[in-house]
């Protein structure tokens, strides 16, 4: 067998599309816990005189915690170190975080010391020594730490024989623990003025103080203790997980922690995939319908990018998070546009000459879509990669899959997609019947555009002044106010569900009375079925937490937290200030390589029509008062990825058209450019929005608003790219030309593609 191009593109299909059908049949994908249902806490080690929170304690102290989730009974369970002295620990499926994230961030600094002598207020302790009350409150004068959590071998919660009720810690030493106890009782039986006392210190609190009975000094000590006190099983079973699991080498702070219910991660993957579903149908539906039979190739390709897309996410096992469905979401808009790209330019060659037949008309059209193809989906990736490396938080997820999703798009649109289509378009029955193809037939619309079209770069200095104006509109609304979500300023949000429907107002007033006058309670449909409430605050405990919860429930009766985000507000500037550099990088990055592959003014023009693009929907946002969150920094970097394509797609048409042409005919050039790209402009643009409507009206509230950002960002960039981008790049090239001596001497970058005009074929 000859191994020619379409040989490996069939074979290379039949291979991927076998091995993600394995990964997606046997294997299941890492759902984060937004989806699963779970907490999540963010604990960040701190400094002590002693030692430097760096990345070796960390270390240690992910171990120790380690121990203590292990201890939880929690199945699954995920802890990584983040940077140098963050622990990110992910519980699935826990139904107590609060109790978790106690027993969790303790600092257990559990120290024996001996009780040097009564004390009070003016008791000077020397170097090593501390006064601490015990329980009575009695001031005690307590030497240097003896033995430490890291001579502890066990411990467990017990009841002592013929006791009722009561509860003690058993406490058992290893080796490097038993010779140091041995010396502290020796020492404490000594010394008849403390009554022969050890204290044992928790967290710098006194939790026991027992006297040394007169056997215990006969014996020396042993190898084990009991720790009493007034224990109940709960309160002795939790000190028994923090001693057995010892002591963390540096203190640890909670600065985040997220809760979400299973229930509301089931009904978002739910509605993600019922609006996924719904989306590609009737986009699939609309692609049949405009380009007949290679529309039913691509169709499949669409599938096979869901297919190829989900068994690459398993395969290098990335986890799902919600934020990341949105790159697939983008993915699904770039392989819509390769392929209207590629039939679209098709519609062109063989309109041109029809007579060299169907084939080599579907050849040179994906010949020539593909260095737009290949610059859109390039910048893409660019972004997606520096952003998963410069980012934090869910936009390291939006990264992962939006890679995942480009390289799985483009293999659609140009292999699956291709394949299929060569294949049916050889059959004789569309041969003899081209205009079923979906490639032959006349294109009225471009026609009409390029014959009858409106001159838009007359006006050339009148769209960039509309431009400036709607950027003024835009930072006005964002200088008057952002409404920025809890991960970016800090706080604490929780959501309810409800046994009765209630008054917004009602709970508002009620949460207010409760003692929390500032707090924001808004409707939602998180779950994207039942309508829930929602309640944002500054950053408030547990027990406040709760206060609130119950005050909802005096309105709508039987009340369940469905989610509780809380963070610090420190690591909430840390979140924006790493997803504003990041924003800045890629953007950058973006402009460095389309400026190698056109040239800076052109570079220029796509970056500031960009930038008035994500301007204008977060200026909506802003006057709307919608929040801007994570989910939303998603749906931006949609925006930047869909708006980057589009212009591309256009710029890669005036640069074909440029080739050869003479400066004066600049404005008109571009101007039949972006006519004769009108068609793909607008088919793509009603592919996309089939989905993002799907998105929009099942999705819920968190995926209506990514879904309304991305129809803003999709609806503006298009006229962006029209009126901003490319009156900005004219009026660019008119000032600084390649030479304004000499003809313009751009390169064709299609000199190479051989577009059988001239072989008279006939296939």
């Amino acid at each position: 067998m000859k191994f020619t191009p379409t040989v490996w593109r069939v074979l290379s299909t039949l291979l991927l599309l076998g091995l993600a059908l394995g990964f997606t049949v046997y294997k299941d994908a890492n759902l984060g816990l937004d989806l699963r249902g779970g907490t999540q806490i963010t604990l960040e080690a701190q400094d002590t005189e002693r030692v430097k929170a760096d990345a070796e304690a960390t270390d240690r102290a992910l171990e120790v915690l380690r121990g203590r989730v292990d201890a939880l009974g929690v199945s699954e369970p995920t802890l990584a170190r983040s940077g140098e002295n963050r622990i990110i620990v992910e519980l699935p499926d826990v139904q107590d975080p609060a109790k978790a994230a106690e027993v969790i961030g303790q600092t257990a600094t559990l120290g024996f010391r001996e009780v040097i002598q009564p004390a009070d207020e003016t008791t000077v302790p020397p170097e090593g020594q501390i006064v601490l009350p015990d329980e009575s409150g009695q001031l005690l004068l307590l030497g240097p730490v003896t033995v430490d959590g890291e001579g502890i071998s066990n411990a467990q919660a017990q009841q002592p024989q013929d006791s009722l009720g009561t509860w003690v810690v058993n406490v058992d030493f290893n080796r490097d623990g038993r010779q140091p106890w041995k010396d502290l009782v020796a020492s404490a039986c000594a010394n008849p003025v403390a009554s022969n006392r050890i204290a044992i210190v928790l967290d710098d609190k006194v939790i026991s103080s027992p006297g040394i009975v007169p056997e215990m000094c006969q014996s020396g000590g042993g190898n084990a203790t009991s720790i009493t006190g007034d224990f109940t099983f709960e309160s002795a079973n939790d000190l028994a997980v923090l001693i057995k699991g010892g002591a963390l080498p540096v203190p640890v702070k909670i600065i985040d922690q997220r809760t979400v219910g299973p229930t509301l991660g089931a009904a978002a993957i739910d509605a993600s995939i019922e609006a996924s579903i719904i989306g590609l149908v009737l986009t699939g539906l609309f692609i049949i319908f405009a380009y007949r039979l290679i529309g039913i190739a691509a169709t499949i390709g669409l599938a096979s990018y869901a297919l190829i897309s989900y068994g690459l996410l398993v395969w290098i096992g990335a986890t799902l998070t919600l934020p990341g469905l949105a790159g697939f979401v983008l993915a699904i808009g770039l392989a819509i546009d390769a392929n209207v790209l590629v039939f679209e330019r098709a519609k062109e060659e063989y309109a041109q000459t029809p007579q060299a037949g169907l084939a080599p008309a579907l050849q040179t059209g994906f010949n020539k879509a593909w260095s737009a193809i290949l610059d859109s989906n390039v910048t893409t990736v660019l972004a997606a990669v520096l952003l998963f490396f410069l980012a934090a938080g869910p936009v390291k997820g939006f990264g992962v899959t939006l890679t995942i999703g480009t390289i799985a798009s483009m293999f659609s649109a140009l292999v699956v997609t291709r394949v299929i289509a060569e294949w049916v378009i050889r059959w004789k029955f569309f041969r003899n019947r081209p205009a079923l193809s979906g490639i032959a037939g006349e294109n009225r619309l471009r026609n009409a555009l390029v014959e009858r079209g409106p001159n838009l770069m007359a006006r050339a200095k009148t769209w960039l002044v509309i431009t400036v104006v709607v950027a003024g509109a835009s930072i006005a609304g964002i200088v008057g106010g952002v409404n920025l979500g809890v991960e970016f300023t800090g706080g604490r949000i929780l959501e309810f569900t409800t046994a009765k429907t209630v008054d917004v107002e009602e709970v508002r007033t009620a949460v207010s009375d409760t003692g929390f006058p500032t707090a924001v309670v808004q409707a939602s449909s998180g779950d994207g079925i039942n309508e829930n409430i929602s309640v944002r605050t500054g950053k408030i405990s547990e027990a406040e937490a709760g206060e609130i919860r119950d005050a909802v429930a005096t309105v709508g009766g039987k009340t369940k937290q469905l989610k509780s985000d809380s963070i610090d507000p420190t690591l909430g500037k840390e979140l924006r200030d790493k997803a504003l550099l990041a924003f800045a990088i890629a953007i950058g990055a973006q402009m460095i390589y389309l400026a190698w592959r056109f040239r800076w003014t052109w570079a220029v023009s796509a970056i500031v029509s960009l930038t008035s693009v994500v301007l204008t929907v977060v200026g909506i946002f802003a006057w709307w008062d919608k929040p801007i969150d994570g989910v939303f920094l998603a749906a931006i970097l949609s925006i930047i990825g869909l708006a980057v394509n589009d212009t591309i797609v256009v710029f890669d048409r005036i640069r074909e058209e440029l080739h050869g042409t003479k400066a004066d005919n600049l404005r008109a050039t571009v101007n039949e450019a972006i006519l004769a790209t009108l068609p793909r402009t607008i088919n793509t643009g009603i592919g996309a929005l089939f989905i993002l409507g799907a998105l929009a009206f099942l999705g819920g509230d968190s995926l209506m608003d990514f879904s309304l950002a991305l129809i803003f960002g999709l609806v503006i960039g298009t006229f962006s790219t029209i009126f901003t981008a490319s009156s900005l790049a004219v009026l660019l090239e008119e000032r600084w030309p390649v030479n304004p001596n000499k003809k313009r001497k751009v390169v064709d970058p299609y000199a190479h593609v051989d577009d059988g005009r001239n072989s008279g074929a006939v296939i």
